[in-house]
This record gives structure tokens, sequence and C-alpha cells, in this order.
């Protein structure tokens, strides 16, 4: 939802203007009302915005307009503006469902205020609605389960993209949902069929191009009967191509043509097959690196790439892992047919602190051996990095302060590339620095990129 918008109802002609133009300062479309029954007409459950009303009104008051609403959708805003020292009608509009009381005369930045937080509050509760609806429709898509800002953040991109229709490329560490990310897309997009799911580092080459592009019959030696790959499978909803850094380079020219041309042609066939799935690849390497090192296809990486989500590791959302704990835990105590686990805050604490290199899946497994009681009180601790402890050299002590200063930064991405296997992207990650500086340092020091 991007527009703001309200419903004011005010009989008092000036102040009604005057209430109008605060709200619309801030970004608000204003449909000002002087009455109850007037506002009626404008009223509907999906309403994606605020009421703000005064109680004393011309006809049918504001508490009535209050119960209407309520009775309508009881989790539409409403603000109550009430007459100075109307202590009675304010507690009685609280009672009643109202999300705020003003009281007059009131400052215009009291009002604003009110109103954006009712306004958020209503962005949340149709974007669950929506999720709900999408959840009736695929009861098999996961759960995002996290109140962090990168989970929130990463809500909005779902909400955002899915009913686009374009191509996306996630991001990832192994563990961190891009699975769960994609499944999210493909049921909020409103697509109508399949959800396909294709490993492709776990496709022997021999196999990929017939399950992936499909083939005709007598193709190749065995290939008995026509066979649909997996795309034209996924025709009119969404194809998941994980680990795509590992699909082979002379297919990845096929799909490139796939994807710009929307159509397929099998294995053995002369004629193109129309094709409408959209594509969302995964990968957990960084695919420009691995396309100057020549291993993939850079045409296909920007190919790829119209929208591009970064999945956080679980480390960097560590608030979240209360509420991920539980509901694995949860799942797992109804799957096994066991009772809940409890844990004490300095449990909690203790695995909150740690680094979950497996990140998201790590701790489902935790939460797994938690409820069957095989799970020590904290897991052993991951190694600490080895960027993490960077030695002093003697040999610096001559030095300038900028040129121990250069070292200093060369040791550190030297080593935080060591531990990522050389992968720019985990570094930059890991030294919590944007990737293209990343690469201008790795350029500046003169430092390669590829294992040794």
């Amino acid at each position: 939802m991007n527009t703001l918008q309200a419903i004011l109802v005010e009989d008092e002609a000036v102040l009604r203007l005057a209430t109008a133009q605060t709200l619309e300062l801030e970004g608000f479309q204003v449909a000002a009302c002087a009455s109850a029954e007037e506002a009626q007409a404008l009223l509907r459950a999906d309403h994606p915005g605020v009421i703000v009303t005064d109680v004393r009104l011309p006809g049918r008051s504001g508490l009535e307009l209050l119960a209407q609403v309520k009775a309508m959708d009881a989790e539409l805003p409403v603000i109550v503006v009430t007459g100075h020292g109307d202590v009675a009608m304010a507690v009685e509009a609280m009672r009643s469902g109202a999300y705020d009381f003003i009281e007059k005369p009131f400052a215009a930045e009291r009002l604003a205020d009110a109103v954006r937080r009712a306004q958020e509050r209503r962005r949340l509760v149709l974007e669950n609605r929506e999720l709900r609806a999408a959840r009736v429709l695929h009861p098999d898509t996961p759960d995002l389960v996290g109140q962090s800002s990168a989970i929130e953040h990463l809500r909005m991109v779902v909400r955002n993209v899915a009913p686009t229709g374009v191509d996306i490329l996630v991001n990832g560490q192994t563990g961190t949902g891009k699975e769960v990310v994609a499944r999210l897309i493909h049921a909020a997009s409103g697509r109508k069929g399949n959800f396909v799911a294709i490993n492709c580092g776990a496709l022997p080459e021999s196999v990929f191009e017939s399950e992936i592009f499909g083939h005709e019959a007598g193709a190749f030696t065995g290939a008995q009967k026509r066979r649909i790959g997996k795309l034209e499978y996924a025709n009119g909803g969404t194809v998941f191509l994980d680990e795509i850094e590992s699909m082979p380079l002379n297919l990845q020219v096929k799909l490139l043509r796939v994807l710009q041309e929307r159509q397929l042609e099998r294995l053995g066939a002369n004629d193109a097959v129309a094709l409408d799935c959209r594509v969302i690849a995964a990968s957990k390497a960084d695919l420009l690196q691995l396309a100057a090192e020549g291993r993939f296809r850079e045409d296909l990486v920007y190919r790829l790439n119209v929208v591009t989500v970064d999945l956080p590791r679980l480390r960097e959302r560590r608030e979240d892992i209360p509420l991920l704990l539980a509901h694995f835990v949860k799942e797992a105590a109804l799957r096994h047919q066991r009772p809940l686990p409890a844990w004490t805050a300095q449990q909690m604490e203790a695995w909150q602190a740690l680094d979950w290199p497996g990140n998201v899946r790590e701790l489902r497994n935790f939460a797994e051996r938690l409820v069957l009681g095989l799970a020590p009180a904290v897991p052993a601790p991951a190694a600490v990095p080895v960027a993490a402890a960077v030695p002093v050299h003697p040999a610096d002590a001559g030095a300038s302060l900028p040129q121990q200063v250069d070292a200093f930064e060369r040791d550190l991405i030297v080593r935080a590339l060591a531990a990522a296997d050389h992968n720019v992207a985990l570094a930059a990650d890991e030294l919590s620095i944007p990737r293209k500086t990343l690469y201008d340092k790795l350029k500046k020091y003169q430092i390669g990129t590829g294992k040794r």
C-alpha cells in the first residue's frame, strides 16, 4: 500500500479545513466530511487508511460512527477528537475500540504523529491479511519468521516485487532461507501455475539439459517418449533454480536464450514452445566474481538479477532468534508428539551470542535436538573467524602511520578472504563493507581473488 489515506469527519468548516491541510502536508489523501452520514458513504471493510472523527457531530455522533466502523472491520483504526475536559467521552471511545483520542485544542504535531502511527498499524494489518490469504491458496508455503529490521525489509521487498513478474536473483549463505523467500514470492505473485524447485548442484550434467528443457522421443538413446522439462512444467508458475552457480556453462547459454525469448526447444525438437514462467535463481556465491574468473556467463548474471534480494545471515538478526527458536520448537514438538522444552533467559542469551554458521537451518536442527532431549544447554561455539585475530607485525614499527594502517587493512582483507574461501561477497559481509568497496581495495593492494 503506497497511498496514505484518511477520512476526516469534522462539522466546523474552519477546523475541518485546517485539519485536512495538516494531514495533506504529511502526505495523506484526505476525504473531508461534515457529518458521520457523509463519511458513511466512503467506508468499506478494506479501507487502507485511517478515520479521524470529532465526537460531537450534527446527526449521528462520532461514537456511533466508531461503533459502525468496528462492526465492519475491528482493525480499522479510528482516532477520536474530543472537547477539552471531556474525559468521560474519551474513556468511552477507548473502551469502544478507538485507536487513540485527541483533545481539543490540539497541536498539529500531535495529530500528525497519531495518524502516522495508525496508518502504519493499518498497513501491517492489511499486509498480514494478504499473506494469510496467500497461505490459504499455498498452504505449504513456509513462514518468514522475525521482527528485525532486516526481515521487515525483506517482507517489503517480497510484497513489492511479487506481483511484477520480473526475474529475481536471491543471494545468501547456506541456510538463510533462499527457497523460503522464493516460495513466498510465488505465493504472493498470484500466479496459478506450479512452483518448481530445481537444485542445479544435484543434477548430473549428463541429464541436466533433458531435465530442464525436456526432450522428444528418440532424441537420444533411451528417450523412448517425449518428456516435458521442468521449465515447461512450470508454465504459468515459478521456477526456482537453486545453486545456479553449479549450472554447466554450455547450458547457461540455452537458459539465457529462454529468458530473453520466453520460449524453449525440447532436446531433439525443431518447434519452439512458448513459455510463461517466472525464474527465481539463488546463489551462495558471488556470480560476478565467478564471471570474472570465467566460471559463469556475465550476460546471464545481468539477465537474472533484474531484481536482487540479499538475505541476512542469522547472526545479523540475532533479535529474531527467540522467535525463530520458539517457532521451530513448536513445529518439532507437534511432529514428534513431545512436550515443549523450557529454557532460561541465560540460555537464550547464550544462544543469541553464537555465530550460527549454518544460519536458520542450523537453528532449526538445534530446535529438533532440543525437543528430542539431545541438545546441550549451549551448542559448541563456532571457531573464531581468522579475520578476528590479526597480529601486529613488528616489521611495521618503522613505517609511517598511513603505511601501518594500510598494512593492517591489507592483512585484514587477506585473512577475511581466506576465511571466506576467497568468496569476495562473503568477505565483504564479514568486513561489513560494500562489495564494490572491497573490490576497490583488492585492486589498491593488488590482492588476487583466486584460490592459492
